[in-house]
């Protein structure tokens, strides 16, 4: 089967995502296909590779992991039967601190944080679609990071919304934190550096 062979005007679910070998790396995100981005920019790997450093780092010996793409995280909304999963993302990293949602084919569940990093194809469909994807998943904190501004954008889950929280800029020193991981800290000039 080739990419090309699929209906982009159907529905999918995970049951259906598992049967796929084309090689184009894709998202289901409310039973619709979501090609993604060619191969990340070296300034997208560079981020990734530090926040995953930093985070990981902090990690050791905690019972919270932090994961990069690409590793699957599915959503479920009736079931966890696959063929009611219609949801499947693949975060460039996120962090979970329940160790029951880890299995062998990804994250069962909505993960604790989950961290994005845009890149000049993926702009609308993170902020449009996934910040809703998340809110209703119940991911407590979605972090977007833009490598052109060279800022972090964070979203913070209150009552069920994920409101913004603080909008942090490398060139004013801003330095990340999270109540998830409390004593986390992340110099933006440190994450930005040589970008």
């Amino acid at each position: 089967m080739k990419f090309s062979d699929l209906d982009l005007t159907k529905s999918y679910t995970y049951a259906d995502y598992l049967k796929w070998t084309f090689e184009e790396r894709v998202e289901l995100i409310k039973g619709k296909i979501f090609k993604m981005s060619p191969a990340p920019s070296s300034g997208h790997q560079r981020i990734s590779s530090r926040l995953h450093l930093a985070i990981g780092n902090f990690l050791a010996g905690n019972k919270c992991e932090v994961f990069t793409a690409p590793f699957d995280v599915r959503l479920p909304r009736k079931s966890v039967n696959d063929k009611d999963i219609i949801t499947v993302v693949q975060p460039d990293l996120f962090i979970n601190c329940d160790p029951s949602k880890i299995e062998e084919r990804g994250c069962l569940g909505a993960p604790d944080v989950v961290i994005e990093i845009l890149s000049p194809s993926n702009n609308k469909k993170e902020l449009k679609y996934k910040h809703d994807l998340y809110q209703e998943a119940g991911v407590k904190e979605y972090w977007i990071i833009d490598p052109r501004e060279k800022s972090v954008q964070i979203y913070l889950l209150i009552e069920g919304k994920l409101l913004a929280s603080g909008h942090l800029f490398a060139e004013d020193n801003d330095v990340v934190t999270t109540s998830i991981l409390p004593g986390f800290k992340l110099s933006l000039a440190d994450l930005f550096i040589n970008l």
